[in-house]
């Protein structure tokens, strides 16, 4: 193939049709720009644009103040000992599970888990032993099965496992466990235990010193109204001098960070919007009422609320009997949903689905969250007869 002009300018600029839309993708909802952070972008999204300010270690930077932000908003903000920012929630949990496990170690993890969070410890070489979650429609886990399942690792490999592992909440249906309860159960064994909160950092109120865990990550572009891909890492202080080890081959890097994490328009984005992110954790209980409020409508209409009821976070997983009928009697019928939404202006349930989607109200207030529900109203008024 030739590199040509007219091939090539196709990369040139690529419109973002869905900008302007309402959002409830859940993937989204947390991680859209604040106005500070979309002028963070603009000004630092040169490549390396940090390393003018850098002798050394990113995370030491005065000006701009990295060093404050990383050294004592985080750790604050997180409810731990030492904080870093890194280039995601996976890659923070990569960071733990390397340092705190080996080859052939175990981890134990919620059946609920972020496929990322099985790829890491893939990747680290250890085993996996899932705690089972109830299933349909709550899919709840209960606190009791990490101790069952640290029992059967035990008698299985003569050994506690390396780490435990607890998704808060899950990505999938939005619940959020007994992490507490969790994290009692994982310390009467010496098991550590690390709290996935990629879509709760940023969000809502979490601590990782008042639930008690020993690891706590999150996902800035996902729930941090950062550009990613950006995470952050919170460790206690018994757990940092191992996971923050530095290199003996360059005595100011950090192994598991490989010296350096995000180091341009990621970082200042995360910064930029951290005193608005600040903010609305503070709302938390508004937006699960909307949460609460938008899920009772949607039930009112014959749609089925999947998960935690009532629910505690912003992210639902909706099982849609009629719309999954309408698909089955209309001309493309698999992607009538999505080109009605779309035609609503509305944006994040994904081309294609129908009998089941999860979405988000996070941050849209009720009064879009009215249109979203009406909208769902008209289109089953439009198909009453199909």
């Amino acid at each position: 193939m030739t590199l040509n002009d007219s091939f090539l300018q196709k990369f040139a600029f690529i419109n973002r049709e869905t900008l302007d839309r309402i959002n409830i993708d859940p993937l989204q909802t947390g991680g859209l720009l604040t106005e500070a952070a979309r002028q963070a972008h603009m000004e630092w999204g040169d490549g390396y644009s940090i390393c003018d300010f850098c002798a050394g270690v990113l995370d030491q930077i005065k000006k701009p103040p990295i060093h404050d932000f990383v050294h004592q908003a985080l750790p604050e903000f997180l409810g731990c000992d030492e904080a870093r920012v890194t280039n995601g929630a996976r890659e923070s949990k990569f960071a733990v599970m390397h340092s705190i496990g080996k080859p052939g170690d175990w981890l134990v993890l919620d059946g609920l888990a972020h496929y990322s969070s099985y790829v890491a410890a893939e990747r680290t070489g250890m085993n996996i032993k899932a705690v089972a979650h109830s299933g349909s429609p709550e899919y709840y886990l209960d606190p009791e099965g990490y101790g069952a399942a640290i029992e059967e690792v035990i008698k299985e490999s003569g050994k506690p496992p390396a780490l435990a592992l607890v998704t808060y909440p899950d990505g999938s249906y939005g619940n959020v466990p007994d992490a507490g309860k969790i994290a009692s159960i994982c310390h009467e064994y010496d098991v550590p235990l690390l709290l996935n909160g990629a879509y709760a950092v940023g969000r809502m109120p979490v601590s990782a010193k008042e639930i008690g865990v020993d690891f706590i990550v999150g996902s800035g572009h996902k729930s941090m109204a950062a550009s990613g891909p950006v995470g952050v890492l919170g460790v206690s202080e018994e757990y940092a001098p191992v996971v923050l080890r530095k290199s003996i081959h360059n005595k100011v890097k950090e192994v598991e960070l490989l010296g350096c994490t995000a180091r341009g328009a990621t970082v200042m984005t995360l910064m930029a919007s951290f005193p608005e992110v600040v903010k609305r954790v503070r709302n938390w209980d508004q937006e699960v009422e909307n949460a609460r409020w938008f899920s009772s409508r949607l039930e009112d209409m014959g749609f089925i609320q999947r998960g935690q009821k009532p629910h505690s976070h912003d992210l639902m997983f909706f099982e849609a009997p009629r719309f999954y009928e309408i698909s089955q009697n209309v001309k493309n019928g698999r992607y009538f949903l999505y080109r009605e939404l779309k035609s609503r202006n509305i944006h994040g349930i994904k081309s294609g689905l129908t009998k089941y989607f999860k979405l988000s109200t996070f941050g849209l207030g009720k009064e879009k969250l009215g249109t979203v529900a009406d909208a769902f109203e008209d289109i089953l008024k439009k198909y009453e007869n199909v």
